[in-house]
């Protein structure tokens, strides 16, 4: 005799996934024979169909259910005989370019992956590639894949670990491979597949761009090449001289070289043709800092040029060697870890600290200042300037104010006609200042009237370009105090210089070929810097204005900064002498402009944070603002790294998993059920968990204290110290949503196999779903630390949550009859 669920005590109903708001419960048949039940139920059909035939029995259907088989496994796109083939693969009809072709409709339909929207492995049609006239290639349809030397069987990754490390460049042979090697490389088996007769040469234009560029360079270009360098020249020649003496404090001509040997390098090098590399406000006076604390340890004088340049070509080589080392080891992305606010605030600094400085010499005070206030802080700086009010040189500041408010006169004039009058790019104001305050200073006489001028510039050696190796053991002490500012110096040029070759692109120019690249721009920038660091010039980056300079005036291809080089170099050799007179108010009303440059965007950004309430974004700037003027550089940029880095560590180690609810009206539509509560539907006896990032050791350390939030609370919001309010029933079926780990490493397979025992522990049935494919790298780790075994086999691992769900309705039926039927 049968009894319902309510009258017998012993065996409670199954607790199967039921949604609130829409039905309440499933509906079925009450079943003839418990024999005949058992079997239909395992089998997934309805067990009061009249048939017969238990072959011939309908599909289980309820609300949930559906009438849709259920499969456990995606179904595969090529048998595994076909998988080995490759480039096999037929394009989509070209004759509708919106037409869904069967495999995406079956795709999209759920059997790979379950998302309507998602392009994960989607074989969409596009447009049919065109050959390229230039290139002697053969372009095919389909696609190129990998070499079958460097799949993994499991995870396609490389099998050749130091092949991974190196890059196809050496093991491919840039410079010719070993005979015996008879493995061969992705690009390499491309290479030959598609006719690529001369691969070593394929090589050397890549890493090498001169050789690429010079083959295409066009005489029409000349002209604009030539003007942009010469207008180049006249800008930043004087500046150059500027951040050497006043910044740097190095012999003036230090700073020559620096235009001399970095643009020429960079043009062989670099991949962006419009950057122009030379030195920038910021790392000038980090060298100063560093020749400061050589002159305050008693290992140099201030007037020692000599030895004041050598401690500066440390900073300059060491710098290079650092971005020269990162380029090596593909550390591109390292553009991309400093902040935003971190940068704002730290430039700001720096202009302001530039600002303060300068105040000194253009109050004619430096003599004054040289005792204990030179080297402080800027706060220390700014009170002695204003007890000392009493005591400017009236004449050196009439002419740095002079020199300032005519080059800001001409700056703004500049960027108001610039757009309907392209030419004013090409008037030299600053150049027209320098030249004519020399003149006036010549014939007046204004020198021997208290005005400081530049003097003879000179080299520190006997020839105009002395050699001197950066790295040798008598400059160990000098190399142990620049070594932190060196990389700070590195890491702060490369993120300018990424920020101005992305800004640039590739250009507008019209070569082929050419392709930025963040690696091989730190390799570009790093031997520039080291080849500068050996004859003692300053650290040279690439620069936004300067660029975008060279780019308004005519520059279109690497040969306007080889040009630049030229220029420079026959002022070194002849036209030293005329610099002479040059007033160094002059220079540091030059180095003012630049320095409210550098300022003058801060309020927008404070405006923008304050007005989307961006406190820790505004809190970091002025921190490091703060401890920038009121202590120093090093202590302003190591708080802003040390910030960053913490916030970076602590995004990265925060799991984003997501408990999801059903769209209503929807069939196959899941959302995070903590953005909308009310709209989205609650399912009975099931928690659905979306993991939407790989699984790593940074971020897995925290996920079952957030998975256990999110069976007591329903959200990750919840304080721990509030009382359970989620229902444990609602946990009995566990679903994982997966899709999004890509990946998976040791550590994590680990947590997760740990999280899934206690499940199983406790009597929670657990599914997988979404997986890519049960040939990736993840399903097979899955395999190996048992977790497939643990949650009952491969059946759990499922194409779809919607699928998923039914299982778990399935197994609860099924238990839930099991029960009965043991009862009867």
């Amino acid at each position: 005799m049968s009894t319902s669920p309510h009258q017998n005590p012993a065996v409670s109903p199954p607790t199967s996934p039921r949604r609130s708001g829409g039905v309440r419960g499933i509906s079925h048949h009450a079943p003839t024979t418990p024999s005949r039940l058992r079997r239909a139920i395992a089998a997934g059909v309805d067990p009061s169909s009249p048939q017969q035939d238990e072959d011939k029995l309908t599909p289980l259907s309820s609300p949930l259910l559906g009438s849709m088989n259920i499969s456990a496994e995606p179904e595969q796109i090529a048998s595994p005989s076909e998988q080995g083939i490759r480039g096999g693969l037929i394009e989509p009809s070209q004759r509708e370019a919106d037409a869904r072709t069967r495999l995406l409709e079956d795709y999209h339909k759920g059997s790979v992956c379950g998302t309507k929207d998602c392009n994960h492995g989607t074989f969409s049609p596009h447009a049919r590639p065109l050959d390229s006239p230039s290139s002697n290639v053969s372009i095919v349809k389909g696609f190129g894949g990998r070499h079958e030397d460097e799949i993994d069987d499991d995870d396609g990754g490389t099998r050749d670990r130091a092949r991974g490390r190196v890059g196809d460049t050496f093991a491919a042979g840039l410079f010719g491979g070993s005979r015996r090697d008879t493995s061969m490389s992705t690009t390499k088996w491309l290479a030959t597949k598609h006719g690529v007769k001369n691969q070593r040469a394929m090589y050397i234009s890549y890493y090498f761009p001169f050789v690429n560029w010079v083959r295409q360079y066009q005489w029409k270009w000349f002209r604009g090449d030539l003007v942009a360098a010469l207008t180049m020249a006249s800008f930043y020649i004087p500046m150059s001289l500027s951040y050497a003496s006043n910044l740097g404090h190095i012999p003036p001509i230090n700073g020559l070289y620096s235009f001399v040997f970095n643009p020429f390098v960079y043009a062989m090098l670099g991949t962006s043709p419009q950057m122009v590399v030379g030195p920038e406000a910021a790392g000038s006076l980090l060298v100063g800092t560093v020749v400061k604390e050589s002159v305050d340890r008693n290992d140099s004088d201030e007037n020692d040029a000599v030895l004041n340049a050598q401690v500066a070509g440390v900073v300059t080589g060491m710098a290079g060697a650092v971005i020269l080392i990162a380029g090596l080891t593909r550390l591109g992305f390292l553009d991309s870890v400093l902040s935003r606010p971190f940068l704002r605030g730290f430039i700001s600094a720096i202009g302001f600290v530039i600002l303060v400085d300068q105040l000194i010499p253009e109050l004619g005070l430096a003599k004054a200042a040289q005792v204990g206030v030179a080297h402080g802080s800027s706060v220390n700086k700014l009170v002695f300037v204003v007890k000392n009010m009493g005591s400017v040189h009236r004449l050196t500041f009439a002419v740095a104010a002079i020199s300032f408010l005519i080059i800001m006169m001409f700056r703004t004039m500049k960027r108001r006609m610039q757009p309907r009058y392209p030419a004013v790019a090409y008037v030299p104001d600053r150049f027209l200042v320098v030249a004519l305050s020399a003149v006036l200073t010549w014939r007046l006489k204004l020198d021997q009237k208290g005005l400081e001028i530049l003097g003879h510039v000179k080299s520190t050696g006997n020839n105009p370009f002395p050699f001197h190796w950066p790295f040798s053991f008598t400059h160990m002490k000098h190399i142990r105090t620049a070594m932190s500012t060196s990389f700070l110096i590195a890491l702060l040029g490369f993120f300018e210089s990424s920020v101005a070759a992305k800004s640039l692109g590739e250009g507008t120019h019209g070569l082929q070929g050419v392709s930025l690249s963040p690696n091989r721009e730190l390799v570009a920038l790093g031997v520039a810097n080291l080849i500068g660091g050996c004859f003692m010039a300053l650290p040279a980056f690439g620069g936004y204005g300067r660029s975008k300079v060279n780019a308004a005036t005519g520059g279109t291809t690497p040969m306007s900064s080889i040009f630049l080089s030229l220029i420079t170099l026959f002022c070194v050799l002849f036209l030293l002498p005329y610099f002479y007179y040059l007033p160094k108010a002059v220079l540091s009303a030059m180095i003012s402009v630049v320095a409210y440059s550098l300022i003058e965007e801060c309020p927008h950004d404070i405006k923008f944070f304050w007005k989307i309430k961006g406190w820790t974004e505004l809190s970091l700037m002025l921190i490091i603002f703060l401890a920038t003027i009121f202590y120093s550089l090093s202590l302003g940029i190591a708080l802003g790294i040390g910030l960053s880095i913490l916030a970076l560590i602590r995004h990265s180690t925060k799991p984003r998993i997501q408990i999801l609810g059903k769209v209503p009206g929807s069939p196959d539509k899941f959302e995070n059920a903590e953005d909308d509560p009310e709209r989205i539907e609650f399912i009975e006896g099931c928690l659905i968990c979306k993991i939407p990032e790989p699984l790593t050791f940074a971020n897995t350390g925290d996920l079952k204290t957030r998975l256990r939030r999110l069976e007591y609370y329903g959200t990750n919001a919840a304080h721990p110290a509030l009382p359970r309010v989620r229902a444990e029933e609602h946990n009995q079926n566990i679903i994982f949503d997966v899709h999004g780990v890509t990946s998976i490493d040791g550590s994590g397979t680990q947590v997760l196999t740990e999280i899934v025992e206690a499940y199983v522990k406790r009597g929670v049935r657990v599914f997988f779903c979404r997986l890519p494919t049960r040939r990736s790298k993840v399903y097979k780790d899955f395999e190996m630390s048992g977790i497939v075994d643990l949650v009952g086999g491969k059946d759990h691992f499922v194409d779809s949550v919607e699928r998923a769900l039914r299982l778990s309705e399935l197994a609860s039926l099924t238990e839930y009859f099991d029960n009965r039927m043991d009862g009867l």
